[in-house]
């Protein structure tokens, strides 16, 4: 089983990465500002630390004897600019700290949970480009696009970027989805669609066995 560290496993994404890795019988790290947010995910494999993924010093030392890292760091949805500083922020950070470790980064790298909009459509457009998006959001996704804009500049850390469907959201845990690489998955009615469970699935799939490292993919059903 793998040791993992898991910035952002109080999140909305993070908490079902957290929950489904514990359930595959790894062990976790979780990462988090305030402990105390994760109270009630008491676990024996599960390991609860503070730390700051916008620090490389603090990256490194939790990345440090683990055999992945998994960003699910993210703002909200309530100051757009503010979100979209801190992923570009965590990006570089993060990958500042795992390239300090040097042989002793983790052995299967960085996964980050990303965002959809820089996704093409099946319109030739992106995601972001849709009529009728809140500003905020797109401050979000291009926020996210510009943390990927920069792990595809980087070569000497291993990394993958997993991109949602355009709609994330509560759901079963099915155990199915498609994949793609920078094309939105839409299903045969035009819907482009993964429950948060799912996603977690797909991220857990990925580490158990890399198939897109150095690069982004999608998921959706």
């Amino acid at each position: 089983m793998a040791r993992i560290a898991l910035f952002g496993a109080n999140g909305g994404i993070g908490v079902h990465i957290l929950r489904e890795a514990l359930g595959r019988g790894h062990h976790v790290t979780a990462v988090v500002r305030d402990p105390a947010r994760l109270a009630g995910e008491e676990h024996e494999r599960l390991t609860v630390v503070t730390g700051d993924a916008t620090d490389p010093a603090s990256a490194a030392s939790v990345a440090a004897g683990h055999d992945a890292l998994v960003s699910a760091i993210g703002g909200g949805y309530v100051d757009g600019a503010a979100h979209a500083a801190l992923v570009v922020a965590a990006a570089k950070s993060l990958t500042e700290g795992l390239r300090s470790l040097g042989d002793a980064a983790p052995a299967l790298g960085l996964f980050v949970v990303g965002g959809a909009g820089s996704l093409r459509t099946p319109d030739g457009g992106r995601v972001w480009d849709a009529e009728g998006i809140p500003e905020l959001a797109v401050q979000v996704m291009r926020g996210q696009g510009a943390a990927l804009d920069h792990y595809r500049t980087v070569t000497d850390v291993t990394w993958t970027y997993l991109s949602p469907a355009a709609d994330i959201g509560p759901g079963e845990r099915t155990g199915s989805y498609r994949t793609g690489r920078d094309d939105l998955v839409v299903d045969a009615d035009g819907v482009s669609r993964i429950s948060v469970a799912d996603y977690a699935v797909a991220l857990l799939d990925e580490i158990e066995t890399p198939q897109h490292t150095g690069e982004r993919f999608t998921v959706a059903y």
